[in-house]
């Protein structure tokens, strides 16, 4: 991470208070993504918003936000961690995984203005070091195009999953 990023730019923890500014970044994360409706904005807004009210508080759901220096209220850029707990498994070069729970990386997502200023590095970053601390076992994420270099160039590698929409 730049030092220059770190002293430019403050990232802290997202507290309930902050639910509508979560929600704000799941929905524009998507649309900017080519993957929400106009007309579905709303109802995504408002189910993040439930779901933030029950997740954050029980620990479920971590996230951070990131402001510019001095200016607390102008969020720009943040991100979230899903805590889950796992099935036991084997380790890539045998025996079993490290136990614990997984976290899932989602809802990194930077204000257009604020962009190539190293924000979602900054949020990753910051996600990494907290789930070593935490101990957690592992952590995966879905990439959009756009972010598979920055978390290539962090060390996630690609995986065999695929999905079945229920």
């Amino acid at each position: 991470m730049d030092t220059d990023t770190r002293q430019v730019f403050t990232i802290r923890p997202a507290t309930t208070t902050d639910i509508p500014i979560l929600a704000r970044h799941r929905c524009a994360m998507f649309r900017d993504m080519g993957d929400l409706a106009a007309a579905d904005w709303d109802a995504l807004a408002a189910a993040t918003a439930r779901y933030c009210t029950v997740a954050l508080p029980a620990g479920e759901y971590v996230a951070w936000l990131v402001t510019p220096s001095g200016q607390p209220d102008q969020v720009v850029a943040g991100g979230g961690l899903q805590i889950r707990p796992i099935l036991p498994r084997h380790a890539a070069g045998g025996g079993l995984q490290r136990p614990g729970p997984q976290g899932l990386i989602v809802n990194v997502y930077t204000e257009p203005a604020w962009r190539r200023n190293g924000l979602a590095a900054l949020v990753v970053e910051t996600i990494i070091a907290w789930s070593r601390a935490n101990e957690l076992a592992g952590l995966v994420l879905h990439a959009a195009p756009l972010g598979r270099p920055l978390y290539e160039r962090l060390g996630f590698v690609a995986t065999n999953e695929m999905r079945y929409p229920l």
